[in-house]
């Protein structure tokens, strides 16, 4: 079993900056790559940002620029840092991880169980 957790959501002012956190643990044989989605009311879930574990990373346009995914490889972590945060940023981000897990062959993709940002005067 892989487990994800999440942490660090909560509400902002505009302009503001929080940063995500989210763990990996369980049966882990490699991480392959792990990631920030995020899902608006009445919207879609759509790519955030997301980082392979040879360190190249990718972004949505809506958020180059003012957000940065890293991760601590040691920990399976993967952080994001959000800054000059916009209203429409607000949704429930979640986290996702590519795992091997120690007794499969295949890659399969975790997700976390979500946490909400809130960006509101």
């Amino acid at each position: 079993q892989v487990q994800l957790v999440e942490s660090g959501g909560g509400l902002v002012q505009p302009g503001g900056s929080l940063r995500l956190s989210c763990a990996a643990s369980g049966s882990i044989f490699r991480v392959n790559g792990m990631g920030w989605y995020r899902q608006a009311p009445g919207k879609q879930r759509e790519l955030v940002a997301d980082i392979r574990s040879g360190g190249s990373t990718n972004y949505a346009d809506s958020v180059k620029g003012r957000f940065t995914i890293s991760t601590d490889d040691a920990k399976n972590t993967v952080y994001l840092q959000m800054n000059s945060l916009k209203p429409e940023d607000t949704a429930v981000y979640y986290c996702s991880a590519d795992v091997r897990p120690t007794d499969r062959r295949y890659v399969y993709r975790y997700w976390g169980q979500g946490t909400q940002v809130t960006v509101s005067s």
